[in-house]
C-alpha cells in the first residue's frame, strides 16, 4: 500500500477526532430496555433494545461467550447507553454463549454462517431491513460475514478491537486462542450437546485453514464497497497488523487513532470519532 493511503488515513483519524465528550465516563448502566426472545424453529435468540432512531446492530465482544452483559463488564465503554440517545440499539447473546440466555443447534458444518442466520433473522424479525452496525472483538468477524451476506443492508460498519489471525494461534497454549475452553463450558451447562460436536464446531470455525480474518478473504475486503471504521487493538487475539491491513484494503475504511483504550482519557475521542462516522453514512431520515 502507498504511503499516500497510510498518511490519509493517519490524519483522518486525528482530524475526526478532536475533541472529547467528558460524559462517557460519568456513564451509569442504567436500563437498557425490555429483554425478548426471537424464535425461529429451534434457535432461541435473546435480545434487547434501547433508544429510538435509526437501527444499530450492536455485537457484544466476549468470543464464544458473547453476551449483552459485556457492555456493563468488558467492553470500553457502555455502547448501549452512549448511541441509545441517537438510535435504535440492539444487541443480543450469541447463540450458545454458556453464560447466555440465546439457545440452539450446533451447527458444526457451518459456524460463522449460523451466527449470520441469527443476527439477520433477528433484523428481519424486527422488520427492520436497513441499519448500522458495530461489533467488539469477535464481533469484527460477524461484521465481515454480514457485508459478504447483506452488503445492500449495513450502510456503515464499525470494527472494535477486531480479533483476527495470527500464525502464533497454531500453538494450542498460545494465550489468544479464546475458543479452547467453549467446548467443555458448553458441554457442562447442556449436556445434551455432545463434546465432539461442540470440538468440531469450533476446529470449523477457527482452525480449518484459518487466515485473516477467519469470514472473509483479503480479497473480498479489497473489493468491498461499505464504509468501514477499524479501532485496532494489539492483544493476543486482537492483531493490530490484522486490523491495520484491513483499513489498508478496504477502499471505504477510516481507522482510529491507536492506541485509543489508553490512557482512558482517549477513549471519548474514539468514540467521537464513531459519532461522526455513523452520523455521515446512516441514510438520511
Amino acid at each position: 500500500m502507498d504511503s499516500t493511503r497510510r498518511t490519509i488515513l493517519s490524519a483522518g483519524a486525528v482530524v475526526a477526532a478532536t475533541k472529547a465528550a467528558p460524559h462517557i465516563f460519568a456513564q451509569q448502566p442504567g436500563n437498557r430496555g425490555n429483554g425478548k426472545f426471537y424464535e425461529r424453529g429451534a434457535v432461541r435468540i435473546y435480545y434487547e433494545e434501547a433508544g429510538s432512531g435509526f437501527p444499530l446492530m450492536l455485537l457484544p465482544g466476549g468470543g464464544l461467550n458473547s453476551t449483552i452483559s459485556f457492555f456493563t463488564g468488558n467492553s470500553p465503554f457502555n455502547a448501549i447507553e452512549e448511541f441509545r440517545e441517537e438510535y435504535r440499539a440492539i444487541t443480543a447473546d450469541l447463540r450458545n454463549a454458556p453464560s447466555g440466555q440465546s439457545t440452539g443447534p450446533v451447527e458444526a458444518g457451518r459456524p460463522w454462517e449460523s451466527y449470520a442466520d441469527d443476527q439477520l433473522g433477528l433484523m428481519d424479525h424486527l422488520g427492520i431491513d436497513k441499519f448500522v452496525v458495530m461489533g467488539f472483538c469477535i464481533g469484527g468477524p460477524f461484521i465481515w460475514s454480514l457485508l459478504k451476506r447483506a452488503p445492500d443492508r449495513v450502510a456503515a460498519a464499525v470494527l472494535a478491537q477486531p480479533v483476527g489471525w495470527r500464525p502464533e494461534m497454531r500453538d494450542p497454549k498460545y494465550p489468544g486462542n479464546f475458543w479452547k475452553s467453549w467446548p467443555g463450558t458448553l458441554t457442562a451447562k447442556r449436556p445434551e450437546i455432545p463434546m465432539q460436536t461442540a470440538e468440531q464446531f469450533t476446529v470449523r470455525m477457527f482452525e480449518t485453514n484459518p487466515d485473516f480474518v477467519f469470514t472473509v478473504s483479503r480479497d473480498f475486503v479489497r473489493n468491498c464497497q461499505n464504509p468501514v471504521l477499524i479501532l485496532p487493538d494489539e492483544v493476543p487475539a486482537h492483531p493490530y497488523a490484522v486490523a491495520m491491513e484491513c483499513a489498508m484494503l478496504a477502499p471505504k475504511a477510516e481507522v482510529s487513532l491507536f492506541p485509543w483504550k489508553e490512557p482512558k482519557e482517549r477513549i471519548p475521542l474514539a468514540v467521537r470519532q464513531i459519532h461522526s462516522f455513523l452520523r455521515a453514512h446512516r441514510p438520511a431520515a
